[in-house]
Order: C-alpha cells, then structure tokens, then sequence
C-alpha cells in the first residue's frame, strides 16, 4: 500500500497561523501535524509517500526531506509555475488534479493508495480499513465519522445505502436538511483504476468532482463507518479546541516533550523559573530557553513556546504562544492563541498587536537582542577590573 498526502492548500481559514507556514506544518505539542501523520502511516507499514506541494513548499521539504528519518520514503509534486522573472509561483491544481499529474509523470499509483488531508490527526486502524476495502471490491472506499447532528452545517455529508455503497453527498446542510450523520473524513482508499477517470492538465477536486462522478457511473464507491479520533484543523478555533485536547492528554497516542518537573508542569532545556509568588497550574509546557520571571501565573492547559519570556505580574490562562512570545509584567491572557504580532480568541477573532501593544506581545527575540547589545556596551565602557592578589 501506498499513500498520497494531500498538503498544497494555503489554509486561509487558519490565519495567521498560516502567513509564514503552510497548514501541514502547523504544530501541535511542538510537531508539524503532517509529522504525525507520517509516523502512524510508518506503524502500518506504509511508506512509500508522495506529497503535493505549493504555498511555501519549500518549508515541508526542508523539513520532511526524503523520508529517511521517518523511515519512509517522501517524494515532492509541485503544483504551480515558473513566471517571466524566474519567480516561482504556487498554483495548487485540485486534489484529483494533483493525483493525475503524479500519475502521468511517473505512474507512481500502481497499487491500492491511502489519500488523507494533511491537516488532520488521526488514529485510524488502517489495517482494518483495507481489509473491508478489499472485501467489498471497492474502487474507493471514503472514510467517514459520525457526527452530531448540530455539527452537520460544518462537514461534507455522506449518504449511503445499508450496504455502505455511497448515493450521494451533502456539503454543508443545515442540522435539519442533514440526510446523513455521516462526515468525510478526507480520508480515502483508491485503487490506480480510479485515476482514468481524471481528466489531465485540469483543475479538478476529489470531494466536489470526481466522487459524483463516481456515483453518476455506478462504480463500486463505498463509505466506512469507522470509530477512531479525527480532529480536523478546520479553522482557529479547532486549533485552539486541539490544543486543549492534546494537553490533557485526551489522545493517548500523543504525548508531552520535555521533561516533567512538577505534576503537570513539563520543560524544555534550559528554562528559567522564578517560583518566588509564582503560580503554575498544569497541565502546562514551557519551551527550552524560556524565562519565568518571579510572581507569573500560567493556567493549564497552556504551551509557551520555546525562547518566550513571562515577565513579572504577568497572568496567562488556557493559552497558546508560540516560541519567541514576550508577555510584557503585569498583562493578562485568557484562551488566546498568540503568533508573532498577531492574537487570536478561541472565537477566531484576530486582533494585529499595534505599536502602542508592542510591549503586551513583543517578539522576545528582539529584546533579548536589545538587552545583550546594551550589557556588552555597558562591559565595554568599564575598565578592567583590577585582579586581587591571592
């Protein structure tokens, strides 16, 4: 078995988290999700893998290059194009699309291949999902999760028979118009056959185009029911939700760098903490090179990125920073995400940090930078200090 991850999206609805990062490359407790899908691909023996790449590839193929110390293999298919200053352009071309030009390319889907979206975790007992794949004699077999009703108005529906052969979608319906409880998952298994259907050099999406065309051709097209965690990273709100989660370590699979000091309190290398009147509240990670200056209050679930410094006074609840945050004394937050010069609520309202905020979330990086320059000019306008004779 082979595997296609899906990772040429600009994820516009994750913003700002995706303005110097592409959405497979957003983390979560320290690791690029992509990361973990890599990895659990590798447990179930899979690991031929090709990638489709566009806005910021270059950030997934630095990281992930070839494969080898994830002990697979990682292959690349660009989508996009060369303008007349030589610049490269991203142009991602369809799901679909960027499976057919794979495929033209170098044949590479010549056996039964694993698509999944590269924005999701999962623990999905692939095994058992290509066992009822093949017993069915399925094309395609589309994963899928129950959900609740009120939560249909966020997913593409799918409406199947009591077979599990699939009749027809719904994307998007109102709770009450939902003829399914059923989600895609965005997971699918596809054997090379299915790849004719796609009409090359086209724009051209799996969920919205070649799928219907599968069922307006009465192709063996089947849905799974499958019970096992799927958390989408739809939007900022999920990432905040899937912070909280993993944190709590509500998904057993993954687990919390560093090293545990106190109940409910791991760090990374070289982190300072100043205990006298602070409080810390797992659970709670602090990334290497922190400063926790004296009188802090960080309430879990919360991650503070590696290089941050939480100045004196300063209160932090339920809180996402990512590395080099400043939290300047005295201030408060409560359920953000904080990227650069950027928040975001848990509601997804994003706010720019302006210059008059510069000192609430100031790039520590920076301070820092400022601090050292002036102790080494200070080091040098003195003179040398006499030596004292023993």
């Amino acid at each position: 078995m082979k595997a296609m991850i899906l990772a040429a999206g600009k994820g516009t609805r994750v913003q700002p988290l995706t303005y110097e990062l592409p959405k497979p490359m957003i983390p979560i407790l320290g690791k690029p999700v992509m990361e973990y899908l890599v990895e659990h691909l590798v447990k179930f023996g899979v690991r031929d893998i090709m990638v489709n790449v566009s806005y910021l590839h270059h950030k997934i193929e630095e990281y992930f290059g070839e494969g080898q110390r994830f002990g697979a293999q990682i292959g690349y298919s660009f989508e996009g194009f060369m303008d007349e200053n030589g610049k490269v352009m991203p142009k991602p071309i369809g799901s679909a699309g960027g499976m057919k030009k794979i495929q033209e390319f170098g044949q590479f889907f010549d056996e039964t291949t694993l698509v999944i979206c590269g924005d999701a975790l999962i623990d999905l007992d692939i095994k058992s999902a290509l066992f009822e794949h093949r017993r069915k004699g399925a094309m395609v077999s589309i994963i899928t999760k129950e959900v609740e009703r009120e939560k249909a108005a966020d997913y593409g529906m799918v409406v199947m028979d009591e077979e599990g052969r699939v009749k027809s979608f719904q994307e998007k319906p109102k709770p009450e118009e939902a003829l399914s409880l059923f989600a895609s998952t965005g997971i699918y298994i596809m054997e090379p056959e299915v790849l004719k259907l796609i009409p090359p050099d086209t724009e051209f999406d799996i969920g919205s185009q070649l799928f219907p065309l599968l069922v307006e051709k009465g192709l063996p097209f089947y849905a799974q029911k499958r019970f096992f965690n799927w958390i989408d990273i739809g939007n900022i709100r999920d990432y905040w939700a899937v912070s909280q989660s993993v944190l709590q370590g509500e998904l057993a699979h993954m687990t919390m760098p560093g090293t545990q000091i106190r109940e409910g309190l791991w760090v990374g290398l070289n982190t300072s903490i100043d205990w006298e009147g602070t409080t810390i509240e797992g659970p709670v990670y602090i990334g290497s090179g922190t400063q926790v200056e004296a009188g802090a209050t960080i309430i879990g679930p919360t991650w503070i990125g590696h290089g941050s410094q939480i100045c004196a006074g300063a209160r932090i609840e339920r809180s996402v920073l990512f590395e080099y945050t400043r939290v300047s004394p005295g201030s408060k937050m409560n359920e953000l995400v904080v990227h650069h010069n950027y928040s975001v609520t848990r509601e997804g309202k994003m706010q720019h940090i302006s210059e008059s905020e510069v000192e609430s979330w100031r790039d520590a990086r920076d301070r820092r930078n400022a601090t050292r320059k002036e102790s080494k000019e200070t080091k040098e306008s003195k003179p040398a200090a006499a030596k004292v004779a023993a």
